[in-house]
């Protein structure tokens, strides 16, 4: 076990059930985890972390990170820091929020569409493909020109209407062959209830399908709402990392050399994509049996390499 490198699950880890145990002790999902909570945590006690306000003047311009202020400090003299712990909590929302909506949305519609199939599946999978062609980004640029500027609240329903269609159709084909397995078949024959057979026999095989469509809608949410208020179709006066980079785009804070306006609220959305995707990482290697096979093959074909024996069998 030890030349495998297989560890042993700690004692605590025992008690609880083996998926969220096998989460707990996969490395890439404890780390973004880790920063997730961060993050979070960070953005919703911003007071207790800094005591200035994040709309008003907290000193002079473009003044260097220092002992005062942390971050340094906007053109307006805004602190850094506490634009970044306050913007993180509607930037946060936006993307957690739009995620989290398109991916039930999409995890609703595809199982039903998938597992009822007939007339349920072709209205379904119309709505599918409406959405599909559906541009999220170009649709609340639109909606921005009509109502001069789109808000956190407008671009994330905006983001959770249009985003919902790929997880659909990805969900809905898995379920086309779930529904034929025989463990379902199996449910079926008992007289369990349809709803018990989706909640308890089709799910728990969605639950990487669904996961992948939480990390990618709430990234491409939080990287649009971003991309929106740095062009200047979001609110101006919102505080988030969009808005941020906008101010320092129309300060010219890379031509005067005030890089700390710029990189705070760039490397706070690089952090949050980079920890959703290691945890999507580690909920795809425990939920697909192919992947952990792999991983436990690679194991022993290094380990027969060390003591020179021949992996041909593998």
């Amino acid at each position: 076990m030890t030349e495998l490198r297989i560890k042993g699950r700690p004692g605590w880890t025992s008690r609880l059930p083996p998926s969220l145990a096998a989460f707990v002790t996969n490395p890439k999902g404890m780390a973004g985890v880790t920063i997730l909570l961060a993050m979070i945590l960070f953005s919703i006690f911003a007071p207790m972390f800094s005591e200035y306000n994040p709309h008003r003047r907290a000193g002079k311009p473009h003044v260097m990170p220092g002992y005062e202020h942390v971050l340094g400090t906007t053109r307006m003299g805004k602190d850094v820091f506490t634009q970044v712990a306050y913007g993180g909590r509607i930037s946060l929302a936006v993307g957690f929020g739009a995620g989290i909506a398109a991916a039930v949305i999409g995890l609703g519609i595809g199982i039903a569409a998938g597992y009822f199939g007939g007339k349920i599946d072709d209205i379904l999978t119309f709505f599918v493909n409406v959405v599909l062609v559906l541009p999220g980004l170009p649709l609340i640029i639109v909606i921005a020109s009509l109502v001069d500027s789109a808000g956190p609240l407008v671009i994330g329903i905006v983001l959770a209407l249009t985003g919902w269609g790929w997880p659909a159709r990805t969900i809905r084909t898995q379920t086309l062959s779930l529904r034929t397995r025989e463990f379902v078949l199996s449910a079926e024959l008992m007289g369990e209830k349809k709803w018990r057979i989706i909640f308890k026999e089709i799910f728990p095989n969605m639950l990487s399908f669904f996961m992948g469509g939480l990390v990618l809608g709430t990234i491409s949410a939080i990287l649009a709402e971003a991309a929106l208020s740095f062009i200047g179709l979001g609110d101006p006066n919102a505080v988030t990392w969009g808005t941020m980079l906008y101010w320092a785009q129309n300060n010219m804070a890379l031509q005067v050399g005030a890089w700390w306006e710029i990189w705070p609220p760039a490397i706070a959305i690089m952090l949050t994509g980079a920890a959703l995707v290691l945890v999507n990482f580690a909920v795809d290697e425990i939920t697909n049996p192919q992947l952990k096979a792999s991983r436990k093959i690679g194991r022993i074909k290094r380990f027969l390499k060390r003591r020179g024996r021949s992996a041909d069998v593998f």
